[in-house]
C-alpha cells in the first residue's frame, strides 16, 4: 500500500504546471498583433518621386552605315594610290643608334658584368 501511496504522491508533485489556455498565453505577442492591426500608414503623395526618379527616355536605335554615294570612284582611287613604305634613311639610322647589327648586339651580351659593391 505504501508504494501506491509513493507513486501518487510522486505523480502529482510531476504535474505542478498548469496547462490551461489562460496561462499559455503570450502577452508580448498579443501586444504586437493588436498595434499592427491599430497601424495606419501615411498616405503617400503622388508627386513624392519627383526628384529621385529620372524621367524615363527610349534608347535611340542606332543609324546604319550608309555606302558612298560614289563608291566606285573611291576605289579607284584606292587603286591608283601608292603604298607607303619605310624609306631606307630611317632603317639605317635606327641601326646606328642601337649598334652595328647583330654580332655587336651579341658581342655586348657576351661581355663580363662587372658587380657593384654593397656597401654594409
Amino acid at each position: 500500500m505504501s508504494s501506491l501511496r509513493l507513486l501518487r504522491q510522486a505523480a502529482c508533485s510531476a504535474r505542478t504546471f498548469s496547462t490551461s489556455a489562460s496561462s499559455r498565453r503570450d502577452v508580448v505577442q498579443e501586444i504586437y498583433i493588436k498595434e499592427l492591426k491599430a497601424y495606419k500608414p501615411s498616405p503617400v503623395a503622388k508627386d513624392a518621386h519627383f526628384g529621385s526618379v529620372k524621367p524615363f527616355s527610349p534608347i535611340q536605335p542606332p543609324k546604319p552605315p550608309t555606302l558612298p554615294v560614289d563608291l566606285a570612284t573611291e576605289l579607284a582611287a584606292y587603286d591608283a594610290a601608292e603604298p607607303t613604305t619605310t624609306d631606307e634613311s630611317v632603317a639605317t639610322s635606327s641601326a646606328g643608334e642601337f649598334g652595328q647589327g647583330a654580332e655587336a648586339f651579341l658581342t655586348f651580351l657576351e661581355a663580363d658584368v662587372k658587380p657593384t659593391e654593397v656597401h654594409h
